[in-house]
């Protein structure tokens, strides 16, 4: 599962899941209802992008959006865990 922090990497994720589908754009914006002119602008992160249009553009690629909690590296794990040892002096 991708981690995205911004419309960018959304739009990029969409981009990459159409082409690796051999999908043109005019193809995905007709399968999910939408013009293909604000397909490419959310292709290229454009922030003014409908979520519902955006969740018609995952549904169209059998994607789901899905929400979790940011991972700790194993650094910022340590650090957490000396931080909570310290507090409990």
């Amino acid at each position: 599962m991708a981690s995205l922090t911004d419309a960018r990497q959304l739009g990029a994720a969409v981009r990459a899941e159409r082409k690796r589908r051999g999908m043109s754009q005019v193809a995905l914006a007709a399968s999910a209802g939408v013009s293909r002119a604000w397909l490419a602008r959310f292709e290229t992160g454009h922030r003014a992008a409908s979520i519902e249009q955006i969740f018609l553009v995952l549904r169209a690629l059998g994607l789901a959006f899905e929400l979790a909690e940011p991972k700790m590296t194993d650094g910022e794990a340590k650090l957490l865990a000396a931080f909570k040892a310290r507090a409990e002096r």
